[in-house]
């Protein structure tokens, strides 16, 4: 019985707590503070729900609970300041927001209210202040509901490491004194551009893990969706936040046909396409459509998710319009100039133009420092000197490629298409 209610605990708070830590730290203008609260809130309901049952109403129940700790803590803050005029005052108000424990559900009204709390703590999460890897830390601990210990598993990196970027980061925003707030006009754009970056980076993640033996971890994918479509029902008339569901979705819908039954890698042109996911497709290229409309088809998410959807209208890898790919990766060049999107045109104008016309590229992008060790140079150099018949050329690259691969999966994948030249 307790283990089936400790489930049932755990499986509301991943659904909740964000919502939960988001309400408290507008209660209490500390992100910190607010998920300790709601930590001893759910601390409560582990002792309370395996003796009373679950309650009809378990984000009601949690909610409340949080909120009355919130409450305390004011009290306790307030008496400590010496502010006793103020408190009566103050604390009236936030009382009015706690919510009986036999509410059944929230008003349209308190749910807006929730909405706007959500909004402001991912971009309190993802505040540039924070260095990346602490703004991923957190936003999967506060927004994704993943423990410690989950995040540390995902990233491959020490639990303690884990636990201590968390720490800094809320000791960082607490410092900086960093306002619990949405931000408007040009800050907006700004901060949103740090959003999407920190989902992506998660999504990309679980799409193609960095390291370990696996080629893919689903679950952080997963989260980054969930955070994706989050954010989009959040901010519905920001194109870019649509224009980067439209390129999860899409990816997302390949993810059952990347690995064979061993969870070895299959690439894009060996998929089995019958075993996408036609929901994700319809989903993703709605969104793009969103996008548009918005006017941000030329938007950096946007113009990834277009070249997605090229592979998600063909039926078969032949089909591919790999022209239009190549001009979509043209246009995406000259919104967002990077050696690697020049990378990926040339693996298009590779497949459009011929093997020839994509080395030139690739040659041209040797020298680029940024992409003096990223494994992906050598291993498009590789299979366009096999298509041109420099087979020695093409195992040697390929086992430059292989050599700089961090993750097993990936570097037996390179191994064997040099043993196959």
């Amino acid at each position: 019985m307790h283990s089936a209610t400790h489930q049932a605990i755990a499986a509301v708070w991943r659904i909740e707590s964000a919502r939960l830590v988001a309400v408290l730290a507008r209660m209490v203008r500390d992100v910190g503070v607010a998920e300790e609260l709601a930590q001893d809130a759910l601390v409560s309901a582990l002792e309370h729900w395996p003796r009373e049952g679950v309650p009809d109403n378990p984000a009601a129940w949690l909610m409340t609970a949080g909120k009355r700790r919130a409450l305390d803590h004011l009290r306790r803050a307030k008496m400590q300041d010496g502010k006793h005029e103020e408190l009566g005052h103050d604390l009236e108000a936030q009382e009015a927001l706690v919510v009986p424990d036999f509410v059944d559900a929230l008003d349209a009204a308190r749910q807006d209210e929730i909405g706007d709390d959500l909004l402001r703590l991912i971009f309190t999460a993802c505040h540039p202040v924070l260095s990346t890897d602490a703004r991923v830390a957190l936003t999967l601990k506060l927004l994704g509901g993943l423990t410690t210990h989950e995040i540390a598993r995902a990233y491959l990196v020490p639990e303690p490491t884990i636990a201590q970027r968390i720490v800094r980061a809320k000791r960082t925003l607490a410092e900086a004194k960093i306002p619990y707030e949405t931000p408007r006009g040009e800050e907006l754009e700004r901060r949103l551009a740090s959003v999407l970056e920190v989902v992506y980076l998660v999504f990309n993640e679980g799409y193609t893990a960095t390291a370990g033996d696996d080629w893919m971890r689903p679950e952080l994918a997963q989260e980054a969706l969930r955070l994706g479509r989050m954010l989009a029902g959040l901010a519905s008339e920001e194109p870019e936040v649509h224009g980067l569901v439209a390129l999860m979705e899409l990816q997302a819908s390949r993810m059952a046909a990347r690995t064979d039954a061993e969870g070895r890698p299959i690439l894009l042109a060996d998929q089995d396409r019958g075993r996408w996911d036609p929901l994700l497709v319809r989903r993703g290229l709605a969104a793009l459509e969103r996008a548009a409309k918005l006017g941000g088809a030329r938007g950096v998410y946007a113009l990834q998710a277009a070249i997605a959807a090229c592979h998600a209208r063909a039926r078969r890898s032949g089909d591919t319009d790999w022209k239009r790919i190549a001009a979509l990766y043209g246009e995406l060049a000259a919104v967002a100039p990077s050696p690697v999107v020049e990378l990926n045109r040339a693996v298009a104008v590779g497949m459009a133009e011929g093997p020839a016309a994509g080395l030139a590229i690739v040659d041209r992008l040797r020298s680029e420092p940024a992409l003096r060790r990223y494994q992906w140079l050598p291993s498009v150099r590789g299979d366009l000197l096999a298509k041109l018949g420099r087979k020695e050329e093409a195992r040697e690259a390929l086992l430059e490629a292989a050599e700089l691969a961090g993750n097993g999966r990936e570097k037996e994948l390179l191994l064997q298409r040099a043993r196959s030249l």
